[in-house]
Protein backbone atom coordinates (compact mmCIF):
# COMPACT_ATOMS: atom_id res chain seq x y z
CA UNK A 1 0.00 0.00 0.00
CA UNK A 2 1.56 3.59 -1.19
CA UNK A 3 0.79 6.44 1.62
CA UNK A 4 0.72 9.60 0.55
CA UNK A 5 -0.56 12.99 1.43
CA UNK A 6 -3.84 14.08 -0.80
CA UNK A 7 -5.25 12.03 -3.31
CA UNK A 8 -7.10 13.88 -6.17
CA UNK A 9 -9.55 11.71 -7.62
CA UNK A 10 -10.03 13.29 -11.12
CA UNK A 11 -8.05 14.95 -13.91
CA UNK A 12 -10.23 17.97 -15.22
CA UNK A 13 -9.50 21.50 -14.59
CA UNK A 14 -10.22 21.93 -11.30
CA UNK A 15 -8.25 18.07 -10.15
CA UNK A 16 -5.34 19.50 -11.67
CA UNK A 17 -5.53 22.49 -10.51
CA UNK A 18 -5.38 21.35 -7.08
CA UNK A 19 -2.89 19.22 -7.60
CA UNK A 20 -0.32 21.57 -8.78
CA UNK A 21 -1.41 24.36 -5.92
CA UNK A 22 -1.16 21.48 -3.26
CA UNK A 23 2.41 20.05 -4.69
CA UNK A 24 3.72 23.96 -4.79
CA UNK A 25 3.32 23.34 -0.79
CA UNK A 26 5.25 20.18 -0.99
CA UNK A 27 2.53 17.87 -0.41
CA UNK A 28 3.08 14.33 -1.62
CA UNK A 29 0.08 13.96 -3.72
CA UNK A 30 -1.32 11.65 -6.56
CA UNK A 31 -4.08 12.66 -9.29
CA UNK A 32 -6.32 9.51 -10.87
CA UNK A 33 -8.20 9.49 -13.57
CA UNK A 34 -10.55 7.13 -15.34
CA UNK A 35 -9.86 8.01 -18.50
CA UNK A 36 -7.01 7.56 -20.44
CA UNK A 37 -5.83 11.15 -20.19
CA UNK A 38 -6.60 14.01 -18.06
CA UNK A 39 -7.93 17.17 -19.21
CA UNK A 40 -10.74 15.75 -22.13
CA UNK A 41 -13.36 17.58 -21.18
CA UNK A 42 -10.88 20.62 -21.62
CA UNK A 43 -9.87 19.76 -25.02
CA UNK A 44 -13.48 19.46 -26.20
CA UNK A 45 -14.38 23.34 -24.69
CA UNK A 46 -14.62 26.51 -26.84
CA UNK A 47 -14.54 24.47 -30.53
CA UNK A 48 -11.44 22.86 -29.15
CA UNK A 49 -10.04 26.35 -28.13
CA UNK A 50 -11.05 26.44 -24.52
CA UNK A 51 -12.68 29.83 -23.15
CA UNK A 52 -10.47 29.01 -20.01
CA UNK A 53 -11.55 31.97 -17.98
CA UNK A 54 -14.30 35.21 -18.04
CA UNK A 55 -12.50 38.74 -16.99
CA UNK A 56 -16.23 39.67 -15.53
CA UNK A 57 -16.35 36.52 -13.45
CA UNK A 58 -18.11 37.42 -10.27
CA UNK A 59 -20.28 35.29 -7.77
CA UNK A 60 -23.10 37.19 -9.43
CA UNK A 61 -22.54 35.07 -12.52
CA UNK A 62 -23.30 31.91 -10.71
CA UNK A 63 -26.21 29.94 -9.93
CA UNK A 64 -26.48 27.98 -6.06
CA UNK A 65 -28.16 26.90 -3.48
CA UNK A 66 -26.03 29.61 -1.57
CA UNK A 67 -25.65 32.84 -3.92
CA UNK A 68 -22.33 33.92 -1.31
CA UNK A 69 -21.03 30.77 -1.31
CA UNK A 70 -18.57 31.12 -4.56
CA UNK A 71 -17.67 34.48 -3.02
CA UNK A 72 -14.61 33.56 -1.54
CA UNK A 73 -12.90 31.11 -3.99
CA UNK A 74 -13.58 33.56 -6.74
CA UNK A 75 -11.58 36.48 -4.71
CA UNK A 76 -9.04 34.44 -3.99
CA UNK A 77 -8.22 33.01 -6.98
CA UNK A 78 -9.00 35.72 -10.22
CA UNK A 79 -9.35 35.75 -13.81
CA UNK A 80 -5.89 37.44 -13.13
CA UNK A 81 -4.23 34.49 -11.90
CA UNK A 82 -5.03 32.35 -14.39
CA UNK A 83 -4.24 34.81 -17.25
CA UNK A 84 -0.90 35.30 -15.51
CA UNK A 85 -0.59 31.36 -15.71
CA UNK A 86 -0.90 31.21 -19.41
CA UNK A 87 1.05 33.98 -20.19
CA UNK A 88 3.78 32.23 -18.04
CA UNK A 89 3.59 29.66 -20.70
CA UNK A 90 3.39 31.90 -23.56
CA UNK A 91 0.19 30.88 -24.26
CA UNK A 92 -1.82 33.25 -26.80
CA UNK A 93 -4.96 34.01 -26.20
CA UNK A 94 -7.72 37.03 -27.54
CA UNK A 95 -10.86 37.90 -25.84
CA UNK A 96 -14.25 36.87 -28.20
CA UNK A 97 -17.40 38.76 -27.17
CA UNK A 98 -18.18 39.44 -23.52
CA UNK A 99 -14.89 39.05 -21.81
CA UNK A 100 -14.76 35.42 -23.15
CA UNK A 101 -11.04 34.86 -23.04
CA UNK A 102 -10.28 31.71 -25.84
CA UNK A 103 -6.43 30.21 -26.60
CA UNK A 104 -5.44 31.92 -30.36
CA UNK A 105 -4.10 28.16 -31.10
CA UNK A 106 -5.75 24.77 -29.36
CA UNK A 107 -7.05 23.91 -26.04
CA UNK A 108 -4.41 21.51 -25.70
CA UNK A 109 -2.07 24.03 -24.61
CA UNK A 110 -4.23 24.53 -21.39
CA UNK A 111 -3.45 20.73 -20.64
CA UNK A 112 0.01 21.07 -21.81
CA UNK A 113 0.43 23.89 -19.29
CA UNK A 114 -1.30 22.30 -15.80
CA UNK A 115 0.76 19.01 -16.59
CA UNK A 116 3.66 20.71 -16.62
CA UNK A 117 2.96 22.46 -13.25
CA UNK A 118 1.72 19.40 -11.81
CA UNK A 119 5.04 17.66 -12.48
CA UNK A 120 6.89 21.08 -11.37
CA UNK A 121 5.26 20.58 -8.46
CA UNK A 122 6.28 16.71 -8.14
CA UNK A 123 1.99 16.22 -8.39
CA UNK A 124 1.87 12.60 -9.64
CA UNK A 125 -0.66 11.82 -12.69
CA UNK A 126 -1.85 8.62 -13.01
CA UNK A 127 -4.42 7.92 -16.17
CA UNK A 128 -6.93 5.43 -17.08
CA UNK A 129 -7.51 4.05 -13.32
CA UNK A 130 -10.66 3.43 -11.90
CA UNK A 131 -11.46 3.41 -8.30
CA UNK A 132 -13.27 0.23 -6.18
CA UNK A 133 -13.85 1.66 -3.14
CA UNK A 134 -13.01 4.50 -0.67
CA UNK A 135 -13.22 3.82 3.01
CA UNK A 136 -11.98 6.46 6.28
CA UNK A 137 -10.64 5.11 9.14
CA UNK A 138 -8.95 8.43 10.37
CA UNK A 139 -6.96 8.34 6.80
CA UNK A 140 -8.40 7.44 3.73
CA UNK A 141 -8.32 3.88 1.86
CA UNK A 142 -8.53 4.08 -1.77
CA UNK A 143 -8.73 0.87 -3.25
CA UNK A 144 -7.78 1.14 -7.47
CA UNK A 145 -7.14 -1.03 -10.32
CA UNK A 146 -3.72 0.38 -10.19
CA UNK A 147 -3.55 -0.93 -6.21
CA UNK A 148 -3.79 0.91 -3.27
CA UNK A 149 -3.24 4.10 -1.78
CA UNK A 150 -4.05 5.90 2.10
CA UNK A 151 -3.58 9.73 2.33
CA UNK A 152 -4.43 12.19 4.87
CA UNK A 153 -6.83 14.02 2.37
CA UNK A 154 -8.95 13.03 -0.50
CA UNK A 155 -10.48 15.62 -2.97
CA UNK A 156 -13.39 14.91 -5.42
CA UNK A 157 -12.97 16.57 -8.72
CA UNK A 158 -14.84 14.10 -10.79
CA UNK A 159 -17.36 16.44 -12.24
CA UNK A 160 -20.76 16.41 -13.08
CA UNK A 161 -22.97 14.08 -15.21
CA UNK A 162 -23.09 16.14 -18.63
CA UNK A 163 -21.35 14.89 -21.84
CA UNK A 164 -21.50 10.73 -21.13
CA UNK A 165 -19.69 10.09 -24.02
CA UNK A 166 -16.62 11.90 -22.83
CA UNK A 167 -16.79 9.61 -19.21
CA UNK A 168 -18.98 11.37 -17.02
CA UNK A 169 -20.61 10.04 -14.43
CA UNK A 170 -22.18 10.45 -11.20
CA UNK A 171 -19.43 9.05 -9.22
CA UNK A 172 -18.73 11.65 -6.99
CA UNK A 173 -22.30 12.18 -5.83
CA UNK A 174 -22.25 8.32 -4.90
CA UNK A 175 -18.98 9.45 -2.86
CA UNK A 176 -20.65 12.27 -0.68
CA UNK A 177 -24.27 10.31 -0.55
CA UNK A 178 -21.53 7.58 1.27
CA UNK A 179 -20.04 9.78 3.62
CA UNK A 180 -23.66 11.60 4.83
CA UNK A 181 -23.22 14.47 2.49
CA UNK A 182 -26.62 16.17 1.26
CA UNK A 183 -26.69 16.67 -2.77
CA UNK A 184 -28.94 18.91 -4.13
CA UNK A 185 -30.85 17.59 -7.20
CA UNK A 186 -28.99 17.61 -10.53
CA UNK A 187 -30.10 18.46 -13.91
CA UNK A 188 -29.01 19.62 -17.33
CA UNK A 189 -27.68 22.78 -17.24
CA UNK A 190 -26.35 25.21 -20.48
CA UNK A 191 -28.22 22.87 -23.06
CA UNK A 192 -30.83 23.58 -25.77
CA UNK A 193 -34.53 23.04 -25.46
CA UNK A 194 -36.45 20.61 -27.47
CA UNK A 195 -39.95 21.64 -28.48
CA UNK A 196 -43.51 19.97 -27.88
CA UNK A 197 -45.03 18.61 -30.73
CA UNK A 198 -46.92 21.73 -32.18
CA UNK A 199 -44.15 24.19 -31.41
CA UNK A 200 -41.88 21.84 -33.58
CA UNK A 201 -44.45 21.57 -36.36
CA UNK A 202 -44.70 25.58 -36.53
CA UNK A 203 -40.93 26.39 -35.92
CA UNK A 204 -38.55 23.51 -36.66
CA UNK A 205 -38.57 23.42 -40.58
CA UNK A 206 -36.65 27.20 -39.97
CA UNK A 207 -34.16 25.20 -38.70
CA UNK A 208 -30.55 27.19 -38.81
CA UNK A 209 -32.23 30.76 -38.85
CA UNK A 210 -30.91 32.38 -35.81
CA UNK A 211 -31.91 36.08 -33.95
CA UNK A 212 -30.84 38.18 -31.33
CA UNK A 213 -33.23 38.19 -28.42
CA UNK A 214 -33.69 38.84 -24.65
CA UNK A 215 -34.58 35.54 -23.03
CA UNK A 216 -36.00 35.44 -19.83
CA UNK A 217 -37.16 32.54 -17.23
CA UNK A 218 -37.09 31.48 -13.55
CA UNK A 219 -38.57 32.33 -10.61
CA UNK A 220 -38.63 35.82 -8.66
CA UNK A 221 -35.72 34.21 -6.73
CA UNK A 222 -33.55 33.04 -9.45
CA UNK A 223 -34.52 35.00 -12.86
CA UNK A 224 -32.44 34.93 -15.33
CA UNK A 225 -32.44 37.41 -18.09
CA UNK A 226 -29.94 37.33 -20.97
CA UNK A 227 -29.27 39.18 -24.31
CA UNK A 228 -27.83 36.88 -26.82
CA UNK A 229 -28.28 35.32 -30.01
CA UNK A 230 -31.14 32.35 -30.48
CA UNK A 231 -31.03 29.43 -32.60
CA UNK A 232 -33.85 27.75 -34.00
CA UNK A 233 -32.99 23.86 -34.53
CA UNK A 234 -34.30 20.64 -35.73
CA UNK A 235 -35.28 19.59 -32.64
CA UNK A 236 -35.99 22.86 -30.81
CA UNK A 237 -33.98 26.15 -29.77
CA UNK A 238 -30.22 26.57 -28.76
CA UNK A 239 -27.78 29.28 -28.85
CA UNK A 240 -25.72 31.61 -26.43
CA UNK A 241 -29.35 32.90 -25.30
CA UNK A 242 -30.99 29.59 -24.94
CA UNK A 243 -28.46 27.74 -22.96
CA UNK A 244 -28.11 30.53 -20.90
CA UNK A 245 -31.63 30.29 -19.98
CA UNK A 246 -31.73 26.89 -19.40
CA UNK A 247 -29.73 26.66 -15.88
CA UNK A 248 -32.66 29.06 -14.77
CA UNK A 249 -35.68 26.90 -16.38
CA UNK A 250 -37.58 24.08 -14.63
CA UNK A 251 -39.93 21.81 -16.64
CA UNK A 252 -43.27 22.61 -17.05
CA UNK A 253 -41.95 26.32 -17.20
CA UNK A 254 -42.30 29.02 -19.59
CA UNK A 255 -39.44 30.71 -21.28
CA UNK A 256 -40.63 34.53 -22.91
CA UNK A 257 -38.36 35.74 -25.66
CA UNK A 258 -38.25 39.36 -26.60
CA UNK A 259 -37.83 39.34 -30.04
CA UNK A 260 -36.99 42.47 -30.84
CA UNK A 261 -35.50 43.68 -28.02
CA UNK A 262 -35.42 47.57 -27.90
CA UNK A 263 -37.31 48.30 -30.92
CA UNK A 264 -40.58 49.50 -31.76
CA UNK A 265 -41.97 47.42 -35.12
CA UNK A 266 -45.37 47.80 -35.45
CA UNK A 267 -46.39 50.97 -33.92
CA UNK A 268 -44.87 53.37 -36.90
CA UNK A 269 -47.95 51.72 -39.30
CA UNK A 270 -50.32 52.97 -36.72
CA UNK A 271 -48.89 56.68 -37.26
CA UNK A 272 -48.37 56.51 -40.61
CA UNK A 273 -51.62 55.13 -41.41
CA UNK A 274 -49.65 52.74 -43.46
CA UNK A 275 -50.92 49.44 -45.44
CA UNK A 276 -51.93 47.08 -42.79
CA UNK A 277 -52.07 43.33 -43.70
CA UNK A 278 -49.29 40.19 -43.38
CA UNK A 279 -46.86 41.65 -46.11
CA UNK A 280 -46.81 44.92 -44.98
CA UNK A 281 -46.19 43.61 -41.17
CA UNK A 282 -43.82 41.30 -42.13
CA UNK A 283 -41.75 43.93 -44.19
CA UNK A 284 -41.76 45.79 -40.64
CA UNK A 285 -40.87 42.84 -38.78
CA UNK A 286 -38.05 41.77 -41.45
CA UNK A 287 -36.22 44.86 -40.22
CA UNK A 288 -34.86 43.18 -36.86
CA UNK A 289 -35.81 39.06 -37.66
CA UNK A 290 -34.07 36.70 -40.31
CA UNK A 291 -37.22 36.62 -43.99
CA UNK A 292 -38.11 33.06 -42.84
CA UNK A 293 -38.60 33.67 -39.45
CA UNK A 294 -40.49 37.23 -39.59
CA UNK A 295 -43.03 35.88 -42.26
CA UNK A 296 -43.60 32.50 -40.05
CA UNK A 297 -44.15 34.10 -36.87
CA UNK A 298 -46.65 36.72 -39.16
CA UNK A 299 -48.32 34.20 -39.79
CA UNK A 300 -48.99 32.61 -36.93
CA UNK A 301 -49.92 35.46 -35.06
CA UNK A 302 -52.07 36.81 -37.86
CA UNK A 303 -54.68 39.41 -36.11
CA UNK A 304 -58.60 39.04 -37.04
CA UNK A 305 -58.38 42.17 -37.61
CA UNK A 306 -55.70 44.95 -38.74
CA UNK A 307 -57.48 47.42 -35.94
CA UNK A 308 -54.59 49.43 -33.91
CA UNK A 309 -55.69 47.53 -30.72
CA UNK A 310 -54.93 44.12 -33.10
CA UNK A 311 -51.27 45.15 -34.20
CA UNK A 312 -50.48 47.42 -30.47
CA UNK A 313 -51.36 43.67 -29.23
CA UNK A 314 -49.12 42.17 -31.95
CA UNK A 315 -46.42 44.11 -30.95
CA UNK A 316 -46.41 42.58 -27.40
CA UNK A 317 -46.87 39.61 -28.55
CA UNK A 318 -43.27 39.93 -30.69
CA UNK A 319 -41.90 41.12 -27.49
CA UNK A 320 -43.16 38.36 -25.33
CA UNK A 321 -43.09 35.12 -27.43
CA UNK A 322 -43.84 32.76 -24.92
CA UNK A 323 -42.72 28.87 -25.02
CA UNK A 324 -43.36 26.49 -22.81
CA UNK A 325 -40.20 23.50 -23.93
CA UNK A 326 -41.26 19.61 -23.54
CA UNK A 327 -37.77 19.01 -21.82
CA UNK A 328 -34.04 19.66 -23.12
CA UNK A 329 -31.44 17.43 -24.87
CA UNK A 330 -30.29 16.18 -21.81
CA UNK A 331 -26.94 15.71 -20.31
CA UNK A 332 -25.55 14.56 -23.62
CA UNK A 333 -25.90 17.75 -25.10
CA UNK A 334 -25.63 20.22 -21.59
CA UNK A 335 -22.21 22.01 -21.11
CA UNK A 336 -22.45 21.41 -17.00
CA UNK A 337 -25.01 19.52 -14.22
CA UNK A 338 -26.80 22.15 -12.14
CA UNK A 339 -26.90 21.14 -8.64
CA UNK A 340 -24.81 18.61 -6.89
CA UNK A 341 -23.07 18.71 -3.82
CA UNK A 342 -24.66 21.16 -1.38
CA UNK A 343 -22.66 24.19 -0.36
CA UNK A 344 -23.95 23.95 3.22
CA UNK A 345 -21.78 21.02 3.59
CA UNK A 346 -18.48 22.24 2.41
CA UNK A 347 -16.52 25.52 3.99
CA UNK A 348 -16.53 28.15 1.56
CA UNK A 349 -12.83 28.91 2.07
CA UNK A 350 -11.21 25.35 1.39
CA UNK A 351 -14.19 23.14 -0.03
CA UNK A 352 -13.51 20.53 2.91
CA UNK A 353 -16.69 18.91 4.27
CA UNK A 354 -17.71 20.02 7.55
CA UNK A 355 -18.67 16.77 8.49
CA UNK A 356 -15.70 14.59 7.23
CA UNK A 357 -12.15 15.62 7.82
CA UNK A 358 -10.10 15.91 4.93
CA UNK A 359 -12.47 14.91 2.54
CA UNK A 360 -13.11 18.18 -0.19
CA UNK A 361 -15.08 18.67 -3.18
CA UNK A 362 -14.30 20.94 -6.05
CA UNK A 363 -15.31 21.80 -9.46
CA UNK A 364 -18.81 20.77 -11.00
CA UNK A 365 -19.48 18.14 -8.47
CA UNK A 366 -20.27 21.21 -6.34
CA UNK A 367 -23.66 22.92 -6.33
CA UNK A 368 -21.89 25.85 -7.99
CA UNK A 369 -22.99 26.50 -11.93
CA UNK A 370 -21.83 29.20 -14.04
CA UNK A 371 -23.20 31.14 -16.94
CA UNK A 372 -22.25 30.22 -20.40
CA UNK A 373 -18.55 32.06 -21.69
CA UNK A 374 -15.68 30.81 -19.45
CA UNK A 375 -17.41 31.06 -15.91
CA UNK A 376 -17.29 27.31 -15.12
CA UNK A 377 -13.89 27.36 -15.82
CA UNK A 378 -12.95 30.13 -13.32
CA UNK A 379 -15.28 28.45 -10.65
CA UNK A 380 -12.67 25.02 -11.32
CA UNK A 381 -9.57 27.14 -11.34
CA UNK A 382 -10.80 28.71 -8.04
CA UNK A 383 -12.16 26.22 -5.95
CA UNK A 384 -9.43 23.73 -7.41
CA UNK A 385 -6.89 26.38 -6.06
CA UNK A 386 -8.58 27.04 -2.93
CA UNK A 387 -8.57 23.03 -1.78
CA UNK A 388 -4.72 23.02 -2.96
CA UNK A 389 -3.90 25.92 -0.98
CA UNK A 390 -5.39 23.77 2.33
CA UNK A 391 -4.99 20.36 2.01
Amino acid sequence: MHKVDVVVLGGGAAGLMCALEAGRRGRRIVLLDHADRVGKKILISGGGRCNFTNIHARAENFLSENPHFAKSALARYTPADIIALVEKHDIRYHEKTLGQLFCDRSAMDIVTMLERECAEAGAQIKAGVRIISVAHDGQFLIETTDGSLRADSLVVATGGLSIPKMGATGFGYTLAEQFGLNIIECRPALVPFVFGPEDRDQWCDLAGVSAEVVATAGSRKKRGIFREKMLVTHRGLSGPAVLQISSFWRPGEPVEFDLAPGANIIEPLLVRNAQRDPAATAQAIRAFLPIRMAERWTVINEPPDWTNVSLALMEKKLHSWRVTPAGTEGYAKAEVTAGGVDTAELDAKTMESKKVPGLYFIGEVVDVTGWLGGYNFQWAWASGASAGRAV
